[in-house]
């Protein structure tokens, strides 16, 4: 049954197939509105994990086809278990974060002071979308009451309460805008039920993966308030037949549908693919765990010397499981893409059909990262290296 789940997961995610979502920016819309939402991330040693997981399913995805929707108002900016891109389809399921924020009942926010808010707000009906850098000039007035991490939070505040949308970035920078410059006529702004919530979220769960459980439901969702209404939810489609419940050995109870059961799906015969750390299919660590007996942990934020795998580790899918790592880093000025530590970690895999491919993946993710060439430098086991470093030595990829 875990290898079914597998697959299903797979499938749902849109890794088992070349193009499940097709071509271009389209394409990008399909994968947002089919997946709900795509974790925006800073860190920058490979392509950024926004535009990594739609490059995973796209495989012509160029960045701007994001930036596009955004400026098309297809897509926005919020906070869904992390930073994300969301699909405009799902913006009242926003709101009720909205209100709770701008109610005061999420402690961070509430002490930014009205006069920083007022201000904020001022700026931006005045003078037009802004960044948090415009505002760094005010240190220097003669407004003393002014500095500079208030405004920020302030900012923050605003964005987390609805009242600013980011209408597009600078790089990574934020620009603000008010939301009602920049929120299409046509969307739908009633705030949802407690239950319509519910609905959702185990409606997106089970569209993007193919199933759902409670704890998957609840990832970073904290409150008895929401664990019941999900409970109650998950009850009633089950007496009505829309979700069926299974109890399968070392993972929790299982919702899905007979329709998902019971499709047909072929374990991908050539499938490599190198996931981001905040790839949806593997966001959750419990459930990749339970699924593929694959222990991953991003090892950034631990202690140099303790790190295992290296600072930014990508899990390597080979057909249906996860088969090893690769910790890389695109070296953008020299236009070197270097493995730094490449680790296979398991036995049972053909390495004469798993090489080449794997290669050819790990070439398109170089030019990807605006890379001309490979740098090999340490693989495990070890009698391994010479091997990999002679599949991945290149010239001009970009000649290819």
């Amino acid at each position: 049954m875990h290898q079914k789940l597998r697959l299903i997961a797979l499938h749902h995610q849109g890794l088992t197939t070349v193009r499940p979502f097709g071509k271009g920016c389209q394409a990008t819309k399909r994968v947002l509105e089919h997946l709900g939402y795509i974790q925006i991330d800073t860190l920058s040693v490979v392509e950024r994990a926004h535009h990594h997981t739609l490059w995973s399913r796209i495989p012509d995805y160029q960045p701007d086809d994001l930036h596009q929707l955004v400026r098309e108002r297809s897509a926005f900016e919020y906070w869904f278990h992390a930073a994300s891109y969301l699909p405009m389809s799902n913006y009242r399921f926003v709101l009720p974060q909205m209100s709770a924020i701008k109610r005061g009942e999420i402690s961070y926010y509430a002490s930014v002071d009205a006069k920083y808010i007022n201000h904020v707000i001022d700026r931006i009906r005045i003078d037009g979308p802004l960044k948090a850098r415009n505002f760094e000039s005010a240190k220097n007035s003669n407004a003393k009451w002014w500095n500079w991490k208030p405004t920020k939070r302030a900012l923050e505040k605003l964005f987390m309460q609805g009242d600013l949308m980011i209408t597009g970035r600078d790089g990574m920078e934020k620009v603000y805008d008010l939301t009602e410059r920049v929120l299409p006529d046509t969307t739908n702004t009633s705030e949802p039920s407690l239950v319509e919530f519910s609905e959702y979220l185990i409606n997106q769960s089970i569209r993007a993966n193919g199933f759902t459980t409670l704890k998957q439901l609840t990832h970073l969702r904290s409150g008895k308030t929401l664990r019941n209404a999900l409970n109650t939810v998950l009850q009633q489609k089950m007496e009505q037949g829309s979700l069926v419940e299974y109890t399968i050995e070392g993972m929790p109870i299982t919702y899905t549908t007979e329709d998902i059961l019971d499709a047909k799906i072929n374990r991908p015969a050539t499938n490599v693919r190198l996931l981001s750390p905040f790839d949806n299919a593997i966001i959750h660590r419990d459930r990749v765990q339970q699924l593929f007996k694959f222990d991953y942990r991003l090892e950034c934020y631990t202690p140099k010397e303790k790190r295992q795998f290296g600072y930014f580790s990508l899990p390597i899918l080979y057909k249906d499981r996860l088969i090893g790592r690769v910790d890389c880093k695109a070296h953008r000025k020299t236009g070197d893409f270097e493995l730094i530590n490449l680790h296979i970690e398991s036995n049972k895999i053909n390495l004469d059909d798993f090489i080449p491919r794997f290669t050819k993946t790990v070439h398109r993710f170089a030019v990807f990262n605006n890379c001309r060439s490979i740098r090999v430098s340490n693989v495990r086991p070890k009698k391994l290296t010479s091997t990999f470093r002679r599949a991945l030595s290149t010239e001009d990829l970009n000649k290819k």
